[in-house]
């Protein structure tokens, strides 16, 4: 019995999650020849554009293939139900919708609309695995690089190979081939270049080392870089999914040591805790908020973004940067309103 073209790709694990998507778009292209391409995000396309999209048939095209990035948002019964919908009656036409999500799961409603076998979800990379898989990539492109580099690139990196591929692609256009990249080429390269987003803000705001005053200055000049970037990332959506993504983390850190548990190794693996790296730094984390401080900064990241959307682009900023004051100040808690001239 055919199925529709509807996939569920969710987890941390970007690069691989990428080439599954890349894989997909060569498949319907192979089989179906043209396709129209577009990738939306759900925070600021309409699931009723999306599926007129997939209903409508293309002039120009035989197939049309979509893909619908942080759909942990498509929450409302209205927009799932428009989606079950199409996805009923598409069984056995070209038209595709990848849903997609860097956290591990969405709405079971809308997550039940999805075939078994098109569903995956994207483990960050075990411990084990990542030494060996920077030294590969480097070896395959011509390079060698030293362990204590690849110890120095791990403690910067994303633990994705989505970002190791991109900020160790950066060696290869400094040095010829055959080069053996040192932990000085490291500072140089990396160090003194190193693009911000979503998840080197979350790390800055849950330094236990710095006090509040300092987690603040460095969070707010960390922001206004990505914000100025202008890439995908300085998007105010990819911002709050990239920090709502490590907030439910923490979330379900303190459920794993709830009532001074002390989680097996297996449990911490399974929940995403995948390397020293990210343990560390939700151990830090724990320590900046609690349980029911890490409720309401979820709560205040959800409302700040329906805000945004509903207020457009002129107050993107302010509202941000409100949102950020909340957080490392006030615990998740909105301002009160004679804290708003400092907010």
């Amino acid at each position: 019995m055919a199925e529709p073209e509807l996939y569920l790709f969710t987890g941390p694990e970007l690069g691989e999650k990428n080439e599954a998507i890349a894989k997909l778009k060569t498949d319907a292209r192979a089989k179906y020849g043209d396709i129209d391409e577009y990738s939306w995000y759900a925070g600021d396309t309409s699931v009723n554009d999306v599926v007129s999209q997939l209903l409508n048939e293309s002039l120009f095209s035989s197939a049309v293939f979509i893909v619908l990035r942080n759909a942990e948002l498509i929450k409302t019964a209205s927009d799932i139900e428009l989606i079950a919908s199409w996805a009923k009656g598409s069984a056995g036409k070209p038209n595709t919708l990848v849903l997609v999500s860097d956290s591990n799961s969405i709405e079971k409603k809308l997550e039940a609309c999805v075939p078994s076998s098109h569903k995956k979800i994207f483990w960050e990379m075990f411990e084990n695995r990542k030494t060996q898989w920077v030294q590969d990539y480097f070896r395959k492109n011509g390079f060698a690089v030293s362990a204590e580099a690849i110890d120095a690139i791990l403690e910067m990196i994303e633990n994705n190979t989505e970002s190791l591929k991109a900020e160790c692609s950066r060696f290869f256009y400094c040095f010829e081939k055959g080069h053996v990249v040192s932990i000085e080429d490291v500072d140089k390269i990396l160090s003194h270049n190193r693009e911000e987003d979503a998840f080197t803000l979350f790390a800055a705001m849950a330094d236990p080392s710095q006090s509040v005053q300092e987690r603040l200055e460095t969070s707010v000049g960390i922001l206004q870089k990505i914000r100025l970037s202008r890439s995908n990332a300085s998007r105010p959506a990819g911002i709050i999914s990239g920090l709502t993504y490590c907030f439910r983390q923490l979330r379900t850190w303190h459920a794993l040591h709830a009532n001074h548990a002390v989680p097996a190794d297996k449990d911490l693996r399974a929940a995403g805790f995948t390397s020293k790296k990210k343990i560390t730094q939700y151990e830090n984390a724990s320590r900046v908020w609690n349980a029911g401080q890490t409720a309401s900064i979820i709560s205040l990241l959800t409302s700040t973004d329906m805000a945004l959307r509903e207020s457009g682009t002129s107050l993107e900023d302010v509202q941000l940067f409100r949102m950020l004051y909340a957080i490392v100040v006030k615990g998740g808690l909105y301002c009160a309103t004679y804290e708003k001239q400092i907010c």
